[in-house]
């Protein structure tokens, strides 16, 4: 064989093995769904790959059949999607909750029905442990629903509704109940409503096998008066929950007794400079898988505040860093801890984070991705 000829024959094998590894590679990096809290065609769901090694962030897909997508929940066996859908985000009419199922790692998402939310301004969806029971919040109508999950991952009607009641001493946002989030407990025979309204966590009893919720005794755990919560995640061992107070920018540490059902407050630390005089409202809380880092959003301020957590599970600042965004809505952490994404949904963008290992500081990787008032993300692993 001549050698001219020999080498183009082996720089295309070379070119073969390397593009089937480019693909490996691809294939198997995670699928990150993010909505975009808009009407009509802009009010899509995208999904893009994350590159486990860069952070780099490449749109696959966009859904376009919902409106006002503005928080989504993945089943445990991340075959199904739930999103909101709502033609007038917190108008009159209830809103609904959509059901998709996920065709592979397309980022395509096949619509299997919808139900009524129940109420108005639906803010939050969660997905109990055994993906049999999806549960939601609405913020205006001051109530959570939950919803049975038939076997091929539609969604019947609410099972258990549950209208809140009170209000606290802000006059101007909390005249009434605002329910904002609503999560299972990791041992899942627990449900716990954040009440910006309220300045309650309230709880109930989990039937998963029938979707059902019965109010607990205690029937709600208190915040410091005007703190709003508004979003709650548990830490990894299960024994420790964390809210992120929306009107009075802090988190607050609650330890949780899991045979009891009951939450003790530990600890209240602020999410803002000491010198910061502005206005500022918190919006999301999340943890590292390894338990060691916590992260909240300020909007207003414009930033991620960055904890270490201690053994004990209370937390101690470690950095302030800008979201590079307006209004940071929304984080997610990558599985292996590596990444943290930020929604920026007034500043339409999407800002990827490094996380250092040790330190939990934050690094930006590149520039924000573009896209139309990101509100909520959910990864595919």
């Amino acid at each position: 064989m001549p050698r001219l000829q020999f080498r183009f024959l082996f720089l295309a094998l070379v070119g073969v093995v390397l593009s089937n590894s480019l693909s490996t590679s691809r294939a198997d990096d995670p699928l990150v769904f993010v909505s975009a809290f808009a009407p009509g065609d802009d009010g899509a769901i995208h999904a893009y790959q994350l590159d486990a090694a860069t952070g780099r962030l490449t749109l696959v897909h966009r859904t376009t059949d919902v409106e006002h997508p503005f928080f989504m929940a993945l089943s445990p066996d991340q075959q199904f999607l739930y999103s909101i859908h709502a033609l007038a985000f917190g108008g009159k009419e209830n809103e609904e909750v959509a059901a998709y199922k996920i065709e592979g790692r397309t980022g395509r998402l096949a619509l299997l029905n919808r139900q009524s939310a129940m109420g108005t301004a639906s803010c939050y969806l969660d997905v109990d442990a055994t993906g049999k029971t999806v549960l939601v919040a609405n913020y205006s109508t001051g109530n959570i629903a939950a919803f049975p999950v038939q076997p091929a991952g539609a969604l019947g009607k609410a099972s258990s509704f549950v209208q809140h009641a009170g209000s606290s001493v802000d006059p101007k946002r909390q005249q009434g109940p605002y329910a904002h989030c609503i999560i299972s407990s990791p041992d899942n025979h627990f449900v716990f409503a954040a009440d910006l309204g309220l300045d309650q966590i309230l709880a109930y009893r989990l039937d998963a096998d029938a979707a059902t919720l019965t109010p607990h005794t205690p029937p709600f755990t208190r915040t410091p008066p005007g703190a709003g919560p508004r979003h709650l995640t548990f830490h990894p061992n299960g024994q420790v929950l964390y809210a992120i107070n929306e009107l009075k920018n802090s988190v607050t540490v609650f330890d949780y007794n899991e045979d009891k059902g009951e939450l003790t407050t530990q600890q209240t630390i602020s999410t803002l400079p000491g010198d910061f005089t502005g206005t500022s409202h918190c919006a999301d809380v999340k943890i590292t898988p390894n338990g060691r880092f916590l992260y909240g959003t300020n909007r207003g301020h414009d930033s991620i505040a960055a904890y270490r957590i201690g053994d004990d599970g209370r937390l101690t600042l470690n950095e302030i860093v800008p979201s590079l965004g307006n209004g940071p809505q929304n984080l997610l952490i990558s599985p292996d801890g590596k990444f943290l994404l930020c929604a920026n949904m007034p500043g339409n963008n999407v800002a990827v984070f490094e996380i250092d290992s040790e330190l939990g500081t934050l690094t930006s990787v590149g520039e924000p991705t573009t896209m139309p008032r990101p509100s909520c993300m959910m990864l595919l692993r």
